[in-house]
């Protein structure tokens, strides 16, 4: 069985998170979903979309809805007894789409004080691939320094950088182009974009 986790952390982009689970659900058993709480008001800023319930339960219940879809599983950030903090808990990898600089920080100084940080810290200690899309510009030195940190430890970076070789007609077409690249990196297929030939 095929299981991923997906974390959307609190940066500008989340959409890039939201198209992700919809392509990892048709490649997976399972996508175990981590939103921290700021990404949620991104969420609903920059897409109008509203998933945030009272409890994690109910919010669940509206991820599952909006992707029609029982394969997501979600978790608060707050849930370090979830399965997806434990080494024990097997997993085909993990996409942190966007990855704020905390985040990012969080991972490569080994700070794991919520849940994504933790589940990536574990994906880290047992050799699983580890994607992050982080979401800033400019980069500054520290910013830099962690994601070369990570890089060398075998994280993949792949920021949420257009092309337009394809020669997009529309902001979904670099979505799905962004989308596309991350889900390379995770070594997952798709046919989101038309390849270079």
């Amino acid at each position: 069985m095929k299981s991923f986790i997906v974390a959307i952390s609190g940066a500008s982009g989340a959409i890039y998170g939201i198209r992700l689970v919809e392509e990892l659900r048709k490649a997976a058993d399972t996508v175990h979903l981590c939103v921290t709480g700021t990404a949620f008001s991104i969420i609903k800023t920059e897409t109008g979309i509203d998933w945030l319930g009272k409890s994690e339960p109910e919010t669940e219940k509206k991820i599952q809805k909006h992707y029609s879809s029982k394969k997501i599983k979600y978790y608060s950030e707050t849930n370090l007894a979830a399965p997806i903090a434990s080494g024990s808990f097997i997993t085909n990898g993990m996409f942190i789409v966007p990855c704020s600089m905390k985040t990012l920080s969080g991972i490569a100084n080994g700070y794991a004080d919520n849940l994504i940080v933790r589940a990536a810290d574990v994906s880290l200690k047992e050799g699983r691939g580890l994607i992050i899309s982080p979401r800033e510009m400019p980069f500054n030195a520290i910013h830099l320094e962690n994601m070369l940190k990570l890089s060398r430890l075998g994280v993949k970076i792949a920021p949420p950088v257009p092309a337009f070789y394809q020669k997009p007609k529309d902001l979904n077409d670099i979505v799905e182009f962004v989308v596309g690249k991350i889900l390379d990196a995770g070594g997952v297929k798709h046919n989101l974009f038309k390849r270079w030939e």
